[in-house]
């Protein structure tokens, strides 16, 4: 159960609760959510949340755990032709083990081609993007740092890990 100001994840949003109403019609209590990314935009979500379309924010101790094992996290070993399919995967388990492998997969992938001189692929940007935002956001938020902060500690700590 979560209260009034609390952040939550709503599917892979970084979102607030900003109120708990009743819907008088349905007769259930739900909560209202707005993204931290974009205020404007409503969501609710019915009260008991039998989907499971709302969780806690992890906590800080898990962040840096995670970010302990990044180096152990290994990358997506695919053909190009199948890498789309374990990326969706990927995205679609909703761990953050996932959206880390992701992440390693297209920096390394995009820093392999511009090494060769060729063009960074835009379906490796895009995706890159997006597991950084649903990561950096949370581990933000968890870790009390802003994005740009977070995702120079994890770089830093990753570096300090792999010298080792």
């Amino acid at each position: 159960m979560f209260n009034i100001g609390d952040y939550v994840i709503c599917k892979r949003d970084l979102c607030k609760v900003k109120d708990i109403q009743d819907n008088y019609i349905k007769g259930k209590k739900y909560y209202i959510l707005t993204p931290v990314e974009d205020e404007s935009l409503i969501i609710n979500i019915p009260f008991d949340n039998k989907n499971g379309l709302i969780r806690e924010v992890i906590k800080k101790e898990r962040a840096l755990d995670l970010i302990n094992k990044i180096p152990q996290i290994e990358i997506i070993d695919a053909e190009d032709r199948s890498i789309d399919a374990e990326y969706r995967a990927l995205m679609n388990s909703n761990t953050f083990e996932g959206l880390i492998k992701i992440i390693k997969t297209t920096y390394l992938r995009n820093a392999k081609r511009a090494e060769s001189g060729k063009k960074i692929g835009d379906k490796d940007k895009d995706l890159n993007k997006r597991a950084e935002k649903y990561l950096y956001n949370e581990f933000a938020l968890a870790l009390g740092m802003t994005y740009e902060g977070v995702e120079a500690y994890i770089k830093n700590e990753v570096e300090k890990l792999t010298r080792d």
